[in-house]
């Protein structure tokens, strides 16, 4: 089941489910979705999953929801919160293929470093990137997020290695 807690004009973010272990299963052994994520490399099944979600579920962590079908597309998260220095991290992935590239990612994270910094007291909100993922560079640019460095061959994929893109976002920077 799947609760408003934030909405867009796109989507809206809803408390993780549990009982959607099997779709994140399911995408999360796609290459094609992982290529992007560090967990390309892991063996997922539904009880590993399970367990993730449970753990996730009670972290900053929210389903992406269509706003019209109420159809689950991905997942997004902040996570390794400091309250002391004010930071975090962002993570994010769209899972159902169908809605790649129509800017529920850009609303998703909107809506998310939003209440990062409006109610979680946030003050940087960083993410990493690999390289080669333009499609996500360009949507996080479009929030805001700047370049702040390099992991120089942070990453070895399909025989190539890649460097690992940072990027942070303060609330001064954020485009709404």
């Amino acid at each position: 089941m799947y609760f408003k807690k934030l909405v867009g004009e796109k989507c809206y973010l809803s408390p993780v489910d549990v009982d959607d272990f099997q779709k994140y299963t399911e995408w999360l052994n796609d290459l094609e979705i992982t290529r992007n994520l560090l967990s390309s490399s892991w063996a997922l099944n539904e009880l590993v999953e399970k367990e993730a979600l449970e753990k996730i579920s009670r972290e900053h962590s929210y389903s992406i929801v269509d706003l019209k079908s109420n159809e689950l597309i991905g997942i997004c998260g902040l996570h390794d919160i400091s309250q002391i220095y004010r930071r975090c991290e962002l993570g994010i992935f769209i899972g159902n293929k169908a809605f790649l590239g129509l800017g529920y990612g850009e609303d998703a994270i909107r809506q998310l470093v939003k209440y990062g910094f409006e109610y979680l007291n946030m003050r940087n909100i960083m993410l990493r990137v690999f390289e080669f993922n333009e499609r996500a560079i360009s949507c996080y640019k479009k929030v805001g997020f700047k370049e702040i460095g390099k992991r120089r061959q942070g990453i070895e994929l399909e025989r190539k290695t890649f460097d690992i893109v940072f990027m942070d976002l303060l609330y001064e920077d954020l485009i709404l």
